[in-house]
């Protein structure tokens, strides 16, 4: 039936395919008559040039027969299985020539005997029927005498239907063009580079590797190519790909044939395949790759080390500031002079994609077109949202509520604490309009070190500085980051860094003696290993521009070169008698009943900020069951039960003031 899309071109296809059956069936009936050396009657009468004029009037086997190499005596062959699937009557016909009503199908055999110009390599695997997979040939010892039965996919594509190959749907799909978006200088020249080395129109196939976490962008760039190509985009999950070599070269050539019949730019996503340094080399991709020899790109989060001779690599990376910058304002009402510092620090702080941006502003406009303070509050809230999925998955954040009537610190400490905070706020400012980005990445980390005994206020102080610069804290779990297995500890961290670059999340490591330890000397393969990883994290934090905190108990245990490339390190001290007793003062609530309170004898228990706020909680618990305020007796029990837990018990001097205190 007709192309419903091109009627008029579906049906001369179609009527000049059909001639061409007719004609064949008058081959046939020739061979027979001559066989039987009856004087071929008039009606009969055949001249081979004809068929030949009616299969080059068929677009779609003159296509085939180009594109595939097909010889003459292929071509007919082709033809008649056609035919035999189009017709089942001409299986008597068949027979008839077999001298067997058995077979009512083509062999290679009887094709050799009736079709002009034969030829026996035509039955070789690496002649066009077979290896392209034309046609199929059924199990038997003796090929010449199989059945001949022409490909699905190809029957199709003879009847002028959109080519369909079942074998690559169930593992390729075709990608939606997302190339209206504009792509950004930076990752507009990355593109014209890829379609540069691919449409230089040279034999060779080069293999194209997009490195990074961004899949979004570097499926964007694809789009691209295979626009300014001509190209349509398929997607093929490294995990579709067969370990079976007979699969795997079936995949191969299937994808082969699609391409030479319906050209095609093929991503290959590698995104989720374990590369260490050991196993950079995955054998089932780097197979597929090797072999396939069409324009294919790959989508990795790490450069992986391929057999393809001719690899070229491009490390595709979020959108600059100033390509951010443009994106903002251009999304923004350009009235809105008041909303130029926040748009300065949305590009800096986060990095979010173009259509993110154009999103957060028509959002937040279409719900306050006024431009105060309380619509750039949620602009700003919207893009914190929007970054968090990724990082969710890797780390847990904490609801922050922390603030600086919570810690009590000396001056000294605390002023350094509000000097971090300026750091932040003012790196749009000092990294980008001043310059100091322009050269060099390394050494634009703003890493800090909060050090001391556990309950001091290291968390504490974290949250207390995402509370004030209106960003997400990330507490990192290093049980989950660390690993046996060699790479998989740099692949993790590489993965939360990636993932908090996109909204500038405060990273903690808390408690990361373990993984922030002294480098050690080299004696066998997993002390060089765990020096990589050590590098890694160290070049990983020079880079970083957002806040990463890591929190120690031993500080004198971490590396000096830890330490050389700490913007802050900052030491939390254990609290004497007058922070105790502020930290006291400020440990109830107000909504809190309180009785007649000696915060001077509290302030002499010797513990920390963290145990007092413990024991604060449990005495309201004991003072909330008895239906009273907080009494010292409450502060007395609840003292005891932390001393208890961890070992200690109260002196009789402390015991004597607290008797005094009823």
């Amino acid at each position: 039936m007709p192309h419903p899309s091109e009627p008029s071109k579906s049906f001369t296809s179609i009527e000049a395919l059909m001639q061409a059956i007719a004609l064949l069936r008058t081959l046939i009936n020739h061979y027979l008559a001559q066989r039987q050396h009856l004087e071929t009657p008039s009606p009969e009468a055949f001249d081979p040039q004809t068929l030949d004029q009616a299969m080059a009037a068929a677009p779609t086997l003159q296509t085939l027969g180009a594109v595939f190499g097909l010889s003459r005596f292929e071509g007919v062959i082709l033809l008649c299985c056609a035919a035999q699937a189009l017709y089942p009557d001409i299986g008597e016909q068949l027979a008839i020539a077999h001298q067997n009503p058995e077979t009512p199908y083509l062999t290679f055999q009887l094709a050799c005997q009736c079709f002009p110009d034969p030829h026996w390599d035509a039955i070789l695997d690496h002649r066009p029927l077979r290896r392209w997979q034309l046609l199929h040939n059924a199990d038997t010892p003796e090929i010449p005498r199989a059945r001949l039965q022409i490909d699905e996919a190809i029957l199709h594509y003879l009847m002028d239907q959109p080519y369909h190959d079942p074998v690559l749907s169930s593992v390729c799909t075709p990608l939606a063009n997302p190339a209206t978006d504009p792509l950004q200088p930076s990752h507009r020249h990355i593109l014209n580079q890829i379609v540069a080395v691919l449409g230089n129109g040279e034999n060779s196939s080069p293999l194209i590797q997009l490195c990074g976490t961004y899949t979004k962008i570097q499926t964007a760039i694809a789009a691209h190519v295979g626009q300014h190509l001509g190209l349509s985009l398929y997607r093929l999950p490294s995990d579709a790909i067969p370990s079976d070599r007979a699969d795997l070269q079936r995949l191969i050539l299937r994808w082969q044939r699609w391409y030479a019949l319906n050209p095609s730019l093929l991503i290959v996503d590698a995104q989720s395949v374990p590369v260490t340094a050991e196993r950079a080399r995955p054998p089932l991709i780097d197979a597929f790759l090797e072999t396939v020899n069409v324009p294919v790109l790959v989508s990795t989060e790490t450069r992986l080390s391929l057999s393809h001779p001719a690899v070229i690599t491009f490390e595709v990376e979020g959108l600059l500031y100033a390509e951010q910058l443009q994106l903002w304002q251009q999304a923004w009402p350009p009235e809105d002079d008041a909303s130029r510092p926040i748009l300065a620090q949305l590009a800096s702080q986060f990095r979010l994609s173009a259509a993110m941006i154009r999103t957060a502003c028509a959002t937040i406009q279409s719900e306050s077109p006024a431009s105060t303070p309380e619509t750039r509050d949620r602009l700003w809230n919207f893009c914190r949202r929007q970054a968090r999925p990724q990082l969710e998955a890797l780390a847990q954040r904490i609801n922050v509520q922390s603030t600086w009537d919570d810690l009590v610190l000396p001056e000294r400490e605390t002023a350094i604490l509000h000097q971090i905070t300026t750091h932040v706020r003012q790196q749009a400012k000092v990294y980008q309009q001043w310059g100091f980005s322009g050269k060099t990445q390394r050494g634009l980390g703003l890493s800090v070190l909060f050090a001391g005994a556990s309950g001091t206020g290291k968390t504490t102080a974290a949250e207390i500085l995402a509370n004030e610069l209106h960003l997400d804290l990330f507490r990192i779990d290093l049980s989950a980051v660390m690993s046996k297995f060699i790479g998989e500890t740099e692949k993790n961290l590489r993965r939360i860094f990636d993932a908090a670059e996109v909204g500038g999340a405060i990273l903690l490591f808390d408690e990361a003696d373990a993984l922030f330890g002294k480098r050690t000397q080299v004696k066998d393969s997993h002390d060089r290993h765990a020096n990589i990883e050590v590098s890694y994290l160290l070049q990983r934090m020079e880079t970083y521009q957002g806040l990463a905190i890591l929190t120690t108990n031993l500080k004198d245990n971490l590396d000096q070169a830890f330490l050389r490339r700490l913007r802050f390190v900052l030491n939390f001290p254990y609290p004497k008698t007058p922070e105790r007793q502020r930290i006291w003062q400020r440990a109830f609530p107000p909504q809190t009943p309180l009785a007649a309170l000696d915060y001077g004898v509290l302030a002499e228990l010797d513990i920390t900020g963290g145990v007092i706020k413990a024991i604060a909680l449990n005495a309201a618990f004991l003072a909330a069951d008895a239906n009273e305020p907080v009494t010292m007796q409450h502060l007395l029990s609840a003292t005891q039960t932390e001393f208890l837990k961890e070992g200690r018990s109260l002196s009789t001097i402390d015991r004597r003031d607290w008797e005094d205190t009823k």
